[in-house]
């Protein structure tokens, strides 16, 4: 059995724009030559987001380039997929996102050790600007200091 290449895609914007709060860890629905894509590493989630349908979670602006060998039955790089999660953890997320201020991002796509494409999703709060130069001016101090120690 061959063993799935290391994919482990991030969304670094979403770290920029917002506050993540709680991490859940989310199957997802997939058609056709989507996996194919994934496994090579076409995915942007960089304008992604989850919404809830009825009690449904769904993630929509996850792009999935269409894969290069596929046919006329390729896949739509833009639509929507359903995650999977518990009910539990639905039940939770629905009730903070009631509250104002709330949202859920993609973080991190990635396979996992069973060959599955696993989608990282992030109960988050978006940032002011002033807390946008706060992290900016954080990471320029961590680099500076870094960069002292080893010299």
């Amino acid at each position: 059995m061959n063993k799935p290449k290391h994919i482990d895609i991030n969304n670094r914007k979403a770290l920029y724009d917002y506050e993540l709060l709680d991490k859940y860890d989310t199957g997802i629905i997939l058609k056709g030559t989507e996996i194919k894509s994934i496994r090579n590493g076409l995915v942007n989630l960089k304008d992604g987001f989850c919404f809830f349908k009825g009690t449904e979670l769904f993630v929509k602006n996850v792009h999935i380039a269409a894969y290069e060998h596929g046919n006329i039955m390729n896949h739509e790089p833009l639509s929507v997929r359903k995650l999977l999660l518990t009910k539990r953890e639905l039940h939770k997320l629905l009730t903070k996102v009631k509250e104002r201020g709330y949202t859920i991002v993609p973080t991190r796509m990635y396979i996992s050790e069973r060959g599955f494409a696993k989608l990282e999703i992030a109960l988050a709060r978006g940032k002011k600007s002033f807390d946008k130069r706060n992290s900016i001016k954080q990471k320029d101090i961590k680099r500076e200091m870094d960069r002292n120690d080893r010299y």
